[in-house]
C-alpha cells in the first residue's frame, strides 16, 4: 500500500510539473512538495525512523554536491556575462545563417561537454546563444538542441556525464574503451536531431546584435574574465581526476579564485560602478527557483530509491525483458522520467563484474542509453533542468517540439552501437 501511495504522489507531482503553465503553479513549489511528501510517507510507515533520517542525510549530501556544482557554474558564467566576456566569442561568429549557426553551436556543445561535463556546457552554451539570438522561439529551439548535444557529448567521455563517471569509478568501464566504443553512436545521437531541426531554419537569417565597442581597458578586462572563467571550468574535471574529490569541490575552488581575480580587476574603480560586477550581484541574477526545483526532484527520486522501488523496477525489467540490450534501452527511457544516477546505481547493484566483466558491451550500452535517454524530457537530465531555468523552457513545449527529435537520435545511436557489436 505504501509503495502505491509514494508512486501516486510522485506521478501526481510529475503531472503538476508538466502542466505548470495551465495550473499557474511554479514547478519549484510542486517539486519541493513532492520530494518532502515522498520522504514523509516513507518515514511514517517505518519502524526505524532514525535509519530513514540517516538515509535522507546521505542522499542530501549527494544532492547538495550537484546543487553546489550547479550554483558555482551558473555564477561563473554570470560573472563572464556581466562583463561582456561573451562578446569576444560572438564577434568571431561571422555567419548570419541560422542553419549554420545551429551546426556550429551543436558541434561546440558536443565536444565541449566531453571536456567539461554536460551540465556546465549546457549552462555556458545557453547563455552564449541568449547573447546572439534575439527571437525567443529561436532560442528555445537552440536550447533544446543544446540539451541533446550536451548529453550526447557527455556520454562518451568518462568526465562528461555523472553516470559514465560512476561506471568508470566503479570499474565497469575503462576510459579509453568508452571513448573508442561510444563516440560514433553518441555522434549519431547528436547529428540526426541537428539535421532534422536544421530544416526549420533553412534559408533563414538573423541579425547579429550590435556590440557597443568598449575602451581598450574594458576589452582587456572582458578578455581576462572570459579566459579565466573558461579556464577554471576546464580545470574542474582535472581537479577531480587528480584529487578524486567530488566535482563540486573543484567548482567551489574555481569560484573562490574567480572571486579574488574579479575583486583585483575592479578594486580601483568607483564602488557603485564596481558593484555591478561583483559575485554578490551575479548570485542575485542566477535562477534560484531552478536550483530549488532540482532539489525537490532529486529528493523525490531519492525517496523512491531508498524505498527500494527503483531496484524493484530494475529486477522487473530484467526478468521480463530477458535481454541485455532491451534492459539498457528500458533504463535509458526510464532515465527521462527518473534521474539516471540512481538507475545506474541500481544496475551496478543488480549486475556484478562476474556477470558482466570490465568493458562488457552491457556497461558501455548502459552508459550510452542512460546518458542520452534523459534528453527525451526536459527534466530528464541535469543539463535539461539547467537550460529550463535559464531560458524558461516549458515542459509541454519541449515535449511537443524536441522530444521526438531526441528519441530519433536515441534510436539511431542504439542502432549504430548494435551494428558495432
Amino acid at each position: 500500500m505504501t509503495t502505491f501511495i509514494i508512486a501516486l504522489v510522485f506521478i501526481a507531482g510529475y503531472i503538476a510539473i508538466a502542466f505548470e503553465q495551465s495550473l499557474k503553479i511554479n514547478k519549484a513549489a510542486t517539486a519541493l512538495i513532492t520530494g518532502v511528501l515522498c520522504w514523509t510517507i516513507y518515514i511514517l510507515q517505518s519502524q526505524t525512523p532514525h535509519t530513514i533520517t540517516e538515509e535522507l542525510l546521505t542522499h542530501l549530501g549527494e544532492i547538495a554536491s550537484i546543487l553546489f556544482f550547479l550554483l558555482g557554474a551558473m555564477t561563473i558564467v554570470e560573472l563572464v556575462d556581466s562583463q561582456d566576456g561573451f562578446k569576444i566569442i560572438t564577434q568571431k561568429i561571422s555567419t548570419t545563417d541560422k542553419k549554420k549557426l545551429l551546426f556550429i553551436v551543436t558541434a561546440i556543445t558536443f565536444f565541449l561537454s566531453a571536456l567539461l561535463d554536460n551540465l556546465t556546457t549546457a549552462i555556458l552554451m545557453t547563455s552564449l546563444c541568449a547573447k546572439i539570438l534575439t527571437d525567443k522561439e529561436d532560442r528555445l529551439w537552440f536550447a533544446g538542441m543544446i540539451v541533446i548535444a550536451s548529453n550526447a557529448g557527455g556520454s562518451w567521455s568518462p568526465l562528461g556525464d555523472v553516470t559514465t563517471t560512476m561506471l568508470w569509478i566503479g570499474g565497469q568501464i575503462t576510459a579509453l574503451n568508452v571513448i573508442k566504443q561510444l563516440i560514433a553512436p553518441s555522434l549519431v545521437v547528436c547529428i540526426l536531431p541537428a539535421l532534422l531541426m536544421a530544416t526549420r531554419f533553412k534559408g533563414k537569417q538573423f541579425a547579429m546584435p550590435t556590440v557597443v565597442p568598449g575602451t581598450a581597458k574594458e576589452n582587456r578586462e572582458s578578455n581576462i574574465v572570459l579566459i579565466v572563467g573558461i579556464g577554471f571550468l576546464l580545470f574542474v574535471p582535472v581537479f577531480k581526476t587528480v584529487t578524486h574529490l567530488p566535482p563540486f569541490m573543484g567548482m567551489m575552488l574555481a569560484l573562490g579564485l574567480m572571486w579574488i581575480i574579479n575583486s583585483i580587476i575592479h578594486k580601483s574603480k568607483d564602488p557603485e560602478y564596481a558593484e555591478r560586477f561583483t559575485v554578490a550581484r551575479a548570485l542575485q541574477k542566477i535562477d534560484t527557483p531552478s536550483i530549488l526545483f532540482f532539489l525537490g526532484i532529486l529528493l523525490a527520486v531519492s525517496a523512491l530509491q531508498s524505498f527500494g522501488m527503483l531496484k524493484i523496477v530494475g529486477a522487473f525489467l530484467g526478468n521480463t525483458l530477458k535481454n541485455d540490450y532491451l534492459v539498457g534501452i528500458a533504463l535509458g527511457l526510464l532515465s527521462a522520467l527518473v534521474d539516471n544516477v540512481p538507475l545506474v546505481a541500481a544496475a551496478q547493484g543488480m549486475y556484478d563484474l562476474s556477470t558482466y566483466p570490465v568493458d562488457h558491451s552491457f556497461w558501455l550500452f548502459l552508459a550510452l542509453t542512460t546518458g542520452t535517454g534523459g534528453s527525451a524530457i526536459i527534466i530528464g537530465s541535469a543539463a535539461g533542468v539547467a537550460v529550463m531555468g535559464i531560458e524558461q523552457v516549458s515542459f509541454t513545449w519541449y515535449l511537443k517540439k524536441i522530444s521526438l527529435l531526441a528519441l530519433a537520435g536515441f534510436a539511431a545511436g542504439i542502432a549504430v552501437f548494435l551494428l558495432q557489436h
